[in-house]
C-alpha cells in the first residue's frame, strides 16, 4: 500500500511542476462562473442559497475590520470573531465572483492584509489546549479550519489583488500559517486523526492556490515525505473498505468536509489521478455510509463522543452531498437529502444539484439494513443497522460492535440504540460537552466525559462487576475488536449477532438482536438476547437508558422518596442515582414507557433472584454538567453465566389533545427459554395470542422465527 501511495504522489508532483492555473480553482472555477451567474436566477434552491450568503456578505462589508489579539477559549469574543472572519472571507469571495462587485473583494483583501500585518506579532495562544498549540485559536485544529476557509476566499479574489498584495499575503500570512501547521505542530499534522485531516487539507489547498509544490507534497506524504502521514495515509487508515470512519459518525460528519474539499482540489488539478476512485471509490462510499448512520429524523446516531443535536443539515454534509452528486456520480436519491437540507453550496456542484432537483430527478433516499465493517481492512468488527417501515415511521436498531474509535470512542462493546416513531427509545448519552460555551469548561469536553459519558454503565450494554470494559483503559481497548457472528436481513426480520471476548477478563459477551415484523404495516418488535459466559461468579448489570416516562411496572418497587444515593464510587456509578429497586420474581416482567404518544413495553424473562433498579444520571456532579436521564437496570448477582432475554414492543397511542388512549396494554407474553447452549439459543413467546419460536444458531450462522398455529 505504501508503494502505491508514493507512486501516486510522485505522479501528482511530476505532472505539476509549477502548480500554475487560473483562479478561482477549488470551490469555483473561472469556467463555472458564467453558468453559476445564470443558475442563481433560474433554480430555486441555488437562488435561495445565494441570497443567504449575499445577505451575510452584505452584513460583513458593513462591519468594521477587526482582527483581535487571540485570547479566550471556545465561544470567546476573539474566537467567534476570527471564526466570523474566515466565513465572511469565503462568502464575500463567492459573492464577488458571481456579482462582479468589487466591494466584496475589497473586504476580503482588507481582512487578509490586516491578518498579514498582525499575525507574526502574536505569541502562542494564551489559553492553548496543548503544546505548542495554535496561535489564532485555543486549539490548533481551529487554525486549520481558518486556513481551509480563508484560502477559498483568497482564491476567489486572487485576480483582484495586485502582485505586491498577493506577495504580502502569501509571504507574511500564509507561509507563517503553513509553517505553524506543518512544522511547529508537526505531530498533529502527521496524526491519523480528524485534526490531522484538517491540517493537511489546509496546507494542501493553500499549496494549490499559491502554487507551492512543497506544501502540496507535505500535505500528501506527511512532513517527513515518507507517506506515513498525509492525506492518502489518512484515507487508508481512518476508513474501512465500506467507508466507515474510525471515530464514529459524529466525527465522520466533521472530517468529511476537509476530505471532500481537498480531494476536490486534487481532482481539479489532476483528474487523471482519479482521487475519487481511490480505494474503490472510498469517499463516495463514506458519504453514503454517513447518511446511512442517521435516523429518519436527520440526526446522526450519537454513539462515541457525539453532540446529539447534529443532523445531516450541517454545513459539512451540504458540501459532501453536493460534491458527491456533482463529481462522483452518486445517485438521484441524494437529491432527496439535498432538498431536506434546504440549501446548496454556491458552486458548480450546488448548481448541478439545484438544476437536477428543479428538473424533477429526485428519488426518495433509501435507508438500508446493513452491516458496516470497521477497520482499515474491514476486520475490526462493525456497526449493525436494522431498519423496518417507511421513513415517516421507521423502526431502527443500531448495534455497536466496532473497534474502540481512538480517543473519541466509548467503552461500550455490544451497545444498542433503538429508534421508533421519529424518536429515540433506548438512547445513547453521547458526549459531555457544551461546544463553544466558554463558561462550561471553555467549550471543551467536561471532566464528566471521562468519568461518565465514556463509561460502560452509561450505555445499553452489559457491565460486569461494576467495572467498565477494559477497565476504561484506552490502550487495551484499542488492541482488539468484537467479531460478527451473524447478519441477516429479509422481509420478516433483520438480525445481527456479535461476540466480545476481551472487554472483561474471563467473561465472554455475546449479543443477538432481532428486529421482527410479525404483522405488515405494524410496529416491529425488538428482540434482545445478551449472554455472559464465565467459569467464575460475577455481578451482571444490563442497563436500558430510555426516553419518555415510566407509566407501568408489573412488579412492586421499593422507592427512595426521601433521599438518594449514588450506585457506586467509580466507573460512572458515582454519577447514577438509585431511585428504586424491585424483585420481579419468576416468569415474565414488564416495564412500560410513554414516549412521543406511543407506548413501549419491555417484557423480560426473570427469576427469583433477579433485581431491577430504576436510576437517573446526575449524581456526583457539582457543576451540573450531566443531563438527567433515566434507565432500568436488569441485575443478576453471584452467577457464572447468564442470558438476559427481553422483547421491546411499541404499541398503542395516547393523544393529549383529544384525551384518547388506545392499545395501552402490551401483547407480548409467555417468554420461555427452550435451549441455551454454546452455539444455539431458542425460545418462544406469544404476541397477540400467536406463538412464535425463535432459534439463533451461530454454528450455522442462521436465525429462524417460526409461527406456531
Amino acid at each position: 500500500m505504501k508503494s502505491i501511495i508514493l507512486a501516486i504522489v510522485s505522479v501528482l508532483l511530476t505532472q505539476f511542476p509549477a502548480l500554475a492555473q487560473e483562479h478561482p480553482s477549488i470551490l469555483l472555477t473561472r469556467n463555472d462562473v458564467k453558468a453559476l451567474r445564470a443558475g442563481v436566477t433560474q433554480y430555486p434552491l441555488l437562488r435561495q442559497s445565494y441570497k443567504s450568503i449575499l445577505r451575510a456578505a452584505d452584513k460583513a462589508i458593513q462591519m468594521e475590520i477587526a482582527v483581535p489579539q487571540p485570547t479566550g477559549e471556545g465561544g470567546s469574543v476573539a474566537h467567534e470573531r476570527h471564526k466570523r472572519n474566515y466565513l465572511d472571507m469565503q462568502m464575500c469571495g463567492i459573492v464577488y465572483q458571481i456579482s462582479g462587485e468589487k466591494k466584496y473583494a475589497e473586504h476580503v483583501k482588507k481582512l487578509l492584509l490586516k491578518y498579514a500585518e498582525v499575525y507574526n506579532s502574536w505569541p502562542r495562544h494564551p489559553n492553548r489546549k496543548i503544546e505548542p498549540g495554535g496561535k489564532m485559536f485555543w486549539q490548533n485544529l481551529n487554525d486549520c479550519v481558518w486556513m481551509v476557509y480563508t484560502v477559498q476566499g483568497y482564491d476567489c479574489i486572487y485576480d483582484y489583488l495586485t502582485p505586491p498584495e498577493r506577495q504580502k499575503i502569501e509571504r507574511e500570512l500564509f507561509e507563517p500559517v503553513v509553517k505553524e501547521l506543518s512544522e511547529v505542530n508537526t505531530k498533529i499534522f502527521n496524526q491519523i486523526h480528524n485534526h490531522g485531516t484538517w491540517s493537511v487539507a489546509a496546507v494542501g489547498m493553500a499549496g494549490y492556490v499559491c502554487g507551492r509544490k512543497d506544501w502540496v507534497e507535505k500535505a500528501l506524504k506527511g512532513s517527513a515525505l515518507d507517506g506515513k502521514g498525509g492525506f492518502l495515509a489518512q484515507l487508508d487508515q481512518l476508513f474501512s473498505p465500506d467507508g466507515y470512519y474510525a471515530e464514529g459518525p459524529y466525527y465522520q460528519r466533521y472530517a468529511i468536509l476537509p476530505f471532500i474539499l481537498f480531494a476536490r482540489a486534487i481532482h481539479r488539478y489532476q483528474p487523471e489521478l482519479n482521487i475519487y476512485g481511490y480505494r474503490d471509490g472510498l469517499l463516495k462510499k463514506a458519504v453514503d455510509i454517513l447518511l446511512q448512520m442517521t435516523y429518519t429524523n436527520k440526526v446522526f446516531f450519537p454513539f462515541n463522543d457525539a453532540l446529539k443535536d447534529k443532523t445531516y443539515e450541517s454545513e459539512e454534509l451540504v458540501y459532501a452531498v453536493n460534491i458527491a452528486y456533482s463529481d462522483m456520480e452518486a445517485g438521484d436519491d441524494l437529491l432527496d437529502i439535498a432538498g431536506k437540507q434546504g440549501r446548496v453550496i454556491v458552486s458548480d456542484a450546488g448548481l448541478k444539484v439545484a438544476r437536477a432537483i428543479a428538473e424533477g430527478k429526485t428519488k426518495p433516499f433509501r435507508y438500508r439494513s446493513l452491516w458496516i465493517r470497521d477497520g482499515a481492512q474491514g476486520d475490526e468488527g462493525g456497526i449493525g443497522v436494522l431498519r423496518n417501515g417507511p421513513n415517516e415511521n421507521q423502526a431502527c436498531l443500531v448495534f455497536k460492535a466496532a473497534s474502540q474509535g481512538m480517543g473519541h470512542g466509548h467503552f461500550d462493546r455490544l451497545n444498542i440504540l433503538f429508534f421508533d416513531n421519529n424518536v429515540e427509545v433506548f438512547s445513547d448519552y453521547g458526549s459531555a460537552r457544551f461546544l463553544n460555551i466558554e463558561t462550561k469548561s471553555g467549550g471543551r469536553y467536561t471532566r464528566e466525559n471521562d468519568t461518565w459519558a465514556k463509561q460502560t454503565i452509561a450505555h445499553n450494554t452489559l457491565v460486569v462487576d461494576g467495572r467498565s470494559h477494559f477497565n476504561a483503559n484506552l490502550k487495551k481497548a484499542s488492541a482488539t475488536a468484537p467479531k460478527l457472528l451473524q447478519f441477516e436481513s429479509n422481509d420478516d426480520y433483520q438480525v445481527v449477532s456479535a461476540i466480545e471476548e476481551y472487554a472483561v477478563p474471563d467473561v465472554r459477551l455475546e449479543r443477538s438482536t432481532i428486529l421482527f415484523h410479525p404483522e405488515k404495516n405494524a410496529p416491529s418488535l425488538l428482540i434482545d438476547v445478551f449472554r455472559a459466559k464465565s467459569d467464575k461468579p460475577h455481578r451482571y448489570e444490563l442497563p436500558f437508558w430510555y426516553q419518555g416516562h415510566l407509566v407501568y411496572n408489573s412488579f412492586p418497587l421499593s422507592v427512595n422518596t426521601n433521599a438518594l444515593k449514588a450506585l457506586g464510587a467509580d466507573f460512572g456509578y458515582q454519577h447514577v442515582w438509585l431511585n428504586a429497586t424491585g424483585n420481579p420474581g419468576n416468569g415474565n416482567a414488564t416495564l412500560t414507557v410513554l414516549n412521543n404518544k406511543r407506548f413501549y413495553s419491555t417484557t423480560f424473562l426473570s427469576d427469583s433472584t433477579m433485581k431491577v433498579q430504576l436510576v437517573t444520571s446526575g449524581a456526583g456532579d457539582p457543576n451540573f454538567n450531566i443531563r438527567s436521564e433515566k434507565a432500568f437496570i436488569l441485575l443478576k448477582e453471584n452467577v457464572d453465566s447468564y442470558s438476559f432475554l427481553s422483547i421491546t414492543e411499541p404499541h398503542g397511542s395516547a393523544d393529549p389533545v383529544t384525551e384518547a388512549t388506545a392499545g395501552a396494554s402490551p401483547q407480548v407474553k409467555g417468554i420461555k427459554m427452550l435451549e441455551d447452549s454454546d452455539y444455539r439459543i431458542s425460545f418462544e413467546f406469544r404476541y397477540k395470542n400467536v406463538r412464535y419460536t425463535v432459534e439463533i444458531n451461530h454454528q450455522d450462522k442462521k436465525t429462524t422465527i417460526t409461527k406456531n398455529q
